[in-house]
């Protein structure tokens, strides 16, 4: 599903006499759009068969639309949705695969008979115009001979919308400031790249999963519970926590994790706080919020609230004690190398949905090539799992075995650029294990390549020249905006509040119960998902929207996917340069730049 326009939207709406009535209605519009994986014209047509049948209908408020939400969309039940929860439905063995090659075949001849050129000619016509030559065929381009895609896929057609894009290299949003209008580093000259953090906090290989216990989860909820609680305690000079159980007709202080009364989304009304064990034995009770001011709440959030508990059955809560980071990293010795380092993201998937020939992929290679940057992060999927012809089987040859050759095309298409490359795996990775926390690639390197190559998991942290960076493909942008809450007389901007309570929380992701298209490892989860620091610039890639912003000190920026659909995405590239530690911290992300592919 591509970004969702909510202007167009409004219009729409406007259209037949449906108004916005308040300001946190648009945001509410793409929450809508993203969690019930609408298009804008459709979701417009449900709004406005359903406010033709309230009297108040003619003015959109939060609270109609979460009337709607409940009423109307939650109880759509599609084939797409069900073609989604079941990713490996239809598998077909090696004696179907004909079958789908003569079925792609006949789609092809009926496509062929609504087009005026040959179709011959129309492939021609679509090689992009920066880049000249045969369809990925010339003997000097040999990592692109050895990912060909005629070898794995029965149709190798194209991206036509890709190949026609008008956009490509536009800079769509910037931070900082670049000195130099060209963005170029040195090949990868004297960077280094290192995990970050002790040894216990550093998965580097596969590990069994499933075995679980519902105590050792339990025990690692309740840990997380007290271990923030100890650190917000110290910082606010607290002198004790009370239970949540216990009667008070006057203010007392309460430790607890914030959870939802049902099976349902969070709303304001089914808000509950489940107690820590030291203090209230795990009780829960509920919350009523209507005397904050402001708040911004998820499930799964530990959280320190002045409260009156005149039954022992409800908190009434009047103050949110805000959430402390953990401090910068600083190191101890000597910064020797000072220099400028340039940082290039992207993040899967590296083909069009309706294509498997990788160009995108390709023409990113093209960039390194080109701008030579010190070090490329690189996120999964590089075989998306909800790619059409990974769905459907209609791909020749093991999933492990394309993504390995897709693996070997970007190390050998990238080593005369010399830049340090970093694997990040993607829960959507086909071929890789469905578990979070994911543990990196495995992939044999040659003696040459390991000295830049880099396989790392998700989550995970990573010094770059003395810079920390954290790094997760998982989209807790998308799976946290859907369940938070928030009511807010001041900055309404969704991604900044999501962003600090990431910070604030000190886990890469705080969200309990996780989302449904997750599968987490709680045992693994308490050793390599919490923050070992705050890091200098967070990477999050995500479906929404792409952005940079400075939240808390950090620089925090989702590069967007280098695929949207059928058309070309975006990726984005960094300046940094690590201070002397004699001076005042100032962040290392000298300039940032999110562009067009």
């Amino acid at each position: 599903m591509g970004s969702v326009c909510v202007e167009e939207l409004l219009e729409d709406l406007k259209v037949f006499g449906v108004g916005c009535e308040e300001e946190a209605v648009p945001d509410k519009l793409v929450e809508l759009c993203m969690t019930h994986r609408l298009a804008q014209n459709d979701l417009a047509n449900e709004l406005v068969a359903f406010t033709t049948t309230k009297e108040d209908g003619s003015r959109l408020t939060v609270e109609i639309l979460n009337v709607f939400e409940h009423e109307v969309l939650n109880k759509r039940v599609t084939k797409g949705h069900q073609k989604k929860d079941n990713r490996y439905s239809g598998i077909k063995d090696i004696n179907t695969i004909q079958g789908l090659i003569d079925v792609e075949e006949e789609e092809e001849n009926l496509l062929d008979a609504y087009t005026t050129p040959s179709k011959g000619s129309q492939k021609r016509n679509i090689t992009t115009p920066e880049n000249p030559r045969s369809k990925r065929t010339l003997s000097t381009r040999s990592p692109h001979l050895v990912f060909s895609p005629n070898s794995f896929s029965p149709s190798a057609t194209p991206s036509q919308k890709y190949g026609s894009r008008s956009n490509r290299g536009e800079v769509v949003t910037s931070f900082g400031s670049v000195q130099d209008t060209s963005w170029s580093g040195k090949g990868g000259h004297g960077s280094s790249v290192k995990l970050f953090g002790p040894p216990e906090q550093l998965l580097t290989k596969s590990y069994k999963f499933m075995f679980q216990k519902l105590r050792d989860i339990r025990e690692v909820l309740s840990w997380k519970i007290e271990e923030l609680g100890d650190a917000l305690k110290k910082h606010y000079k607290i002198e004790e926590f009370t239970s949540v159980l216990v009667p008070a007709q006057e203010l007392v202080t309460v430790l607890g994790q914030i959870g939802c009364d049902s099976n349902g989304k969070l709303n304001a009304k089914s808000v509950i706080l489940e107690g820590d064990r030291e203090h209230s034995s795990g009780g829960q009770v509920p919350v009523d919020l209507s005397e904050l001011k402001e708040y911004s709440l998820f499930p799964g959030q530990v959280v320190v609230m002045e409260s009156i508990n005149s039954t022992g059955g409800k908190l009434v809560a009047s103050k949110l004690y805000e959430g402390v980071p953990l401090p910068f990293y600083q190191s101890t010795e000597q910064a020797d190398d000072l220099e400028l380092q340039m940082v290039l993201v992207a993040c899967g998937p590296y083909t069009t949905s309706d294509s498997i020939t990788y160009d995108p992929m390709l023409d990113l290679i093209d960039i390194i090539n080109k701008d030579k940057p010190d070090v490329c992060i690189l996120f999964g999927p590089f075989l998306d799992a909800k790619h059409e012809q990974v769905e459907n089987s209609q791909l020749i040859g093991s999933f492990e075995d394309i993504s390995k050759r897709c693996l070997k095309m970007i190390i050998e298409g990238t080593r005369s650029a010399g830049s340090q490359l970093v694997f990040v795996p993607s829960l959507r990775d086909v071929h890789h294990d469905f578990i979070y926390p994911q543990p990196p690639f495995s992939y044999e390197l040659s003696k040459d390549d390991k000295q830049r190559v880099h396989f790392v998991s998700d989550p995970c942290t990573l010094a770059i020249n003395g810079v920390i960076f954290g790094l997760t493909s998982t989209d807790l942008l998308f799976h946290m905006g859907a369940e938070e809450i928030s009511s807010s007389s001041g900055v309404s901007d969704r991604f900044t509040r999501i962003l600090k309570h990431v910070l604030t929380q000190r886990s890469y992701y705080p969200l309990y119960p996780p989302s449904e298209e997750m599968n987490v490892d709680y045992e693994n989860f308490y050793s390599y998902v919490p923050l070992p620091v705050t890091p200098d610039v967070l990477i999050v890639p995500s479906e929404l929207r792409y952005f940079v912003k400075d939240v808390l000190g950090c620089v925090c920026v989702n590069p967007g996917r280098l695929t949207k659909g059928q058309v070309g995405g975006t990726y984005s590239r960094l300046y940094i340069q690590r201070q002397d530690t004699e001076e005042e911290r100032k962040s290392p992300c000298i300039a940032a730049q999110v562009v067009k592919i």
